[in-house]
């Protein structure tokens, strides 16, 4: 290991030691962490939108660009010649998007209005369409399963206990969140059924949860003792 290379390491070792710091308590170091980390995320984010968004999707057709030696025109190059084709969407969208900017200025904030409500207006439409054939349309085609699964002759009782539980499940789901008729009879008994399926849902999705920032919490704590303090050790030749 390098000096450059320990240096990094040590500004990493010590920031994830300032961010573990709030374990304690709130102080000044594990701010001073969490804000540079806003700050550098921020930062890393515009730049990777302008270079992978802004500039293919509207500097390049607007201005023109050149790719193995072969020049492409841009749209002002298209309009100047009168050819008013589906560029002159590119020029609106452009438009728009400059519009969100006066957000910044008190007095004329009121503009960005126009760009904030197209972006909104088709983020919903075609988030509406997405959703709907990944979650909706995928969630009903996975619970459309047979209860009674035979395979080679005989019945499979794994998957046919696993697909009448989820079918259960699903259904006494849905129950307990239609709100339109009181729960009385067996209505309130599968109402009753379907929390204890959400329970047994939200805990596993809970301990996920732990699990995965325990391992996340493993990695650090191997990075610290690993590339941290043997690596420090290792470069002093104390090790």
């Amino acid at each position: 290991m390098d000096g450059l290379t320990l240096f990094g390491t040590w500004v990493a070792a010590l920031l994830t030691l300032f961010i573990l710091s709030f374990l304690y308590k709130d102080n000044p170091f594990y701010k001073f962490a969490e804000y540079l980390f806003v700050g550098i995320s921020a930062g890393y984010y515009i730049a990777l939108a302008f270079h992978s968004s802004v500039v293919p999707n509207l500097w390049r057709p607007l201005a023109g660009y050149v790719e193995n030696g072969r020049y492409f025109p841009g749209a002002f190059d298209t309009l100047a010649h009168g050819s008013w084709d589906w560029r002159v969407l590119t020029i609106l969208a452009g438009v728009l998007g400059v519009t969100m900017l006066f957000r910044f200025f008190p007095k004329v904030a009121w503009v960005s209005r126009y760009g904030i409500a197209f972006s909104v207006g088709l983020g919903a439409g075609y988030s509406f369409v997405t959703n709907l054939q990944a979650n909706c349309i995928a969630q009903v085609r996975g619970t459309i399963i047979p209860p009674l699964v035979i395979a080679g002759g005989a019945v499979d009782w794994m998957s046919s206990v696993t697909n009448t539980l989820l079918i259960v499940g699903v259904v006494c789901g849905l129950i307990y969140f239609y709100f339109s008729r009181e729960p009385k009879g067996v209505f309130k008994g599968a109402s009753r059924l379907g929390v204890w399926f959400l329970m047994v849902s939200f805990g596993a999705s809970f301990g996920f949860t732990i699990m995965a920032r325990i391992s996340l919490l493993i990695g650090r704590a191997q990075f610290l003792v690993d590339d941290w303090v043997a690596g420090t050790l290792k470069f002093l030749g104390l090790l």
